[in-house]
């Protein structure tokens, strides 16, 4: 990508306005793709990696293809195909190719975006390792395709989860950096629920994140919540406290909350976390029941643990 440092700062500065505490990992990402490279970004679901490259592509003014890894991402789909009614009157041609997410990427300068991208086969890995490396792929009776020069390939997957995954070839991961992306802190998620939500109880948006950060610190929980599940906590508890006339707290302490309100939270975390934690397979509970432990250890026992601050 050919931009002076000047411009890549000034970009950087843009991009900035969009995220909540994810300074280092912008840098790493912005001067990854700035200098040529296509990368993989790891890291759990609710991490902001969709959020980082639509404000970098955004801000430098570059189209954002995205495709989802899965067994039905193809070649095919994913470099392109013949129009079939047009085939049957005119024969295969260049005009009748309607061009899939690899093809317009490459044209128009795109960053070609996968998700879960150890979920898709092979033969499409290799496809996008042909493209990486050679930065042109040819298409029968269409020809040579050249990538123009702002073309990147970024892949994200999710480290916890190896259901119907595919192990990472050699050949593709040696041609992309890697950047791994974990959970904010409290405070950046507090930020990114305020944001998202516009509620103004800091305590609403305190117990929030500190309730979906606890799903995250059990051994019993393969997997926590992220912010995702903060943000619908919250949401829920203003609807549901708004519908049964219950007041919602803005005070920094956590001791002395009325019943009602903890129990129209409770009643959200039911509803907004309980999809979202996956159980140990040998675990013999439920994630109602995680929950509950959460819910009484956060109002209950350990109520100075999640202060607004």
């Amino acid at each position: 990508m050919d931009h002076s440092p000047l411009d890549v700062r000034a970009v950087r500065a843009r991009v900035a306005t969009h995220l909540v505490g994810r300074d280092r990992e912008l840098d790493l990402l912005l001067a990854a793709v700035a200098a040529g490279r296509d990368v993989l970004v790891e890291g759990p679901p609710g991490t902001s990696k969709s959020t980082l490259l639509r404000a970098i592509t955004a801000e430098w003014g570059i189209p954002l293809l995205l495709v989802e890894g899965n067994a039905d991402l193809t070649p095919t789909r994913l470099v392109g195909h013949h129009n079939p009614a047009r085939v049957l009157r005119e024969d295969y041609t260049p005009e009748n190719f309607v061009a899939g997410p690899l093809v317009q990427a490459m044209r128009s300068g795109g960053f070609l975006y996968v998700e879960e991208f150890n979920r898709a086969p092979e033969d499409t890995l290799n496809t996008l390792l042909t493209a990486m490396a050679e930065r042109t792929i040819t298409v029968p009776t269409v020809g040579t395709v050249q990538a123009a020069t702002t073309f990147r390939v970024i892949a994200s997957m999710n480290p916890y989860d190896a259901v119907g995954t595919t192990r990472m070839p050699t050949s593709v991961s040696d041609r992309m950096c890697r950047l791994a992306v974990g959970y904010q802190d409290a405070e950046a998620e507090r930020g990114i629920v305020g944001r998202r939500t516009g509620i103004e109880s800091r305590r609403l948006v305190a117990d929030a994140v500190a309730l979906t950060r606890a799903t995250r610190e059990r051994d019993d929980v393969r997997q926590g919540s992220s912010v995702r599940g903060a943000i619908d906590l919250a949401l829920v508890t203003a609807q549901l406290a708004a519908m049964r006339g219950v007041a919602v707290p803005d005070t920094d302490q956590l001791r002395g909350l009325p019943e009602d309100y903890t129990g129209v939270v409770w009643d959200a975390m039911v509803v907004a976390l309980s999809g979202r934690v996956h159980l140990d397979e040998i675990a013999e509970r439920t994630p109602e029941g995680v929950l509950r432990e959460i819910w009484e250890d956060h109002f209950l026992l350990q109520p100075a643990a999640a202060e607004p601050g």
